[in-house]
């Protein structure tokens, strides 16, 4: 697969410099490119390897043009330039490209146009699999669940009954959607388990990484909105719901009945407490501890850096004297005071 210069720069919306009939095959950093690729500069800290680039093309800002010694693509935002050159020569195969013929699918599914099922999914009755949808091998898809168009589900995915999926999502190797929420009552020490008659609502244009867990609504439902992004091995609890366009990074976790609002980046490792509300444009760095609603927008953080072990157990002893510590001053403080007073 290759493309001209030229057209990929109409198809990303880039101003062209230099030869439009350049064959352009594939895509790798400046540092590595070789003829018939094309890199890009997002960072002004490789700015220098513009000038050694083998590359047979760039992409740029406006800014950085007179330092470019071979063909370009001028963008406002060449990063974004970046994502979509690689949607563009994006390689990578379909989960599968027919029905096969080991899959077990129930007579009363209905499929769309051109929906493919690799080998040995299972998909129970009731289920409503829309045009051009992939399901990826080893893939079960439970009573009543709904996928949208163009939607695609890697090898191993479980979609429990009654889930919807909505258009054009991505959905990653051994995720699980629509298991149980963490609900029990408890009597007299002994657990009583509540079933959870919810289900979840998956929006158009979401991205779920591999093995990441959603659970379902305990009465109401779970509900992920249009274009979120979550990472690999997110847990989501019960009655969660995630506002439009807010991304999640790895092994980051979510406690029940939260609300996160839309435009939101939670970083990897972060706890969120349940029952609470997080407003839109919420910004959490690595390992932050969200115990309480917030609703200004910002960027919070909470975790502590890594240190060297003595050093740790040091402060730690010392935080550990920080009541003690803090009544003293108050006394010295109310000790200041009576003498300023005299």
């Amino acid at each position: 697969m290759s493309y001209k210069l030229a057209d990929i720069a109409n198809k990303i919306g880039a101003v062209l410099h230099g030869d439009g009939q350049c064959e352009i095959d594939s895509i790798a950093t400046l540092n590595t490119a070789q003829l018939g690729q094309i890199a890009f500069l997002a960072n002004s800290k490789y700015g220098d390897q513009l000038a050694t680039t083998k590359a047979s093309a760039v992409i740029i800002s406006s800014k950085e043009i007179e330092n470019c010694q071979c063909n370009a693509l001028v963008m406002d935002n060449p990063y974004m330039g970046y994502a979509l050159v690689a949607q563009l020569l994006d390689t990578s195969p379909k989960p599968a490209n027919a029905i096969h013929a080991s899959a077990i699918i129930d007579e009363s599914v209905i499929l769309g146009k051109n929906v493919t099922i690799a080998a040995n999914v299972v998909i129970e009755a009731g289920v409503n699999i829309a045009d051009n949808a992939s399901i990826g091998a080893g893939s079960f898809i439970g009573i009543g669940a709904k996928i949208g168009a163009n939607s695609v589900i890697w090898s191993n995915v479980s979609i429990y009954h009654c889930v919807e999926i909505g258009h054009n999502c991505q959905i990653h190797a051994n995720t699980v959607i629509g298991s149980d929420g963490f609900g029990y009552a408890n009597d007299k020490g002994k657990w009583i388990k509540i079933p959870q008659l919810g289900t979840v609502i998956v929006g158009d244009n979401v991205e779920i990484g591999a093995s990441t867990t959603i659970d379902r609504g305990a009465l109401e439902n779970t509900v992920i909105k249009d274009g979120v992004i979550l990472d690999n091995q997110i847990q989501i609890a019960h009655n969660v719901e995630i506002g439009e366009n807010t991304a999640i990074a790895a092994c980051s976790v979510i406690a029940g009945s939260t609300t996160v609002g839309k435009n939101c980046v939670i970083a990897g490792l972060v706890g969120i407490n349940g029952h609470i509300t997080i407003g839109d444009g919420c910004v959490f760095t690595g390992m932050t501890m969200v115990t309480k609603a917030i609703e200004k927008p910002g960027v919070y953080s909470s975790g502590m850096p890594c240190q060297p072990n003595k050093e740790w157990h040091k402060n730690n002893a010392r935080i550990k004297k920080l009541e003690s510590l803090t009544k003293r001053m108050a006394n010295i403080e109310k000790e200041i005071s009576i003498d300023k007073n005299k």
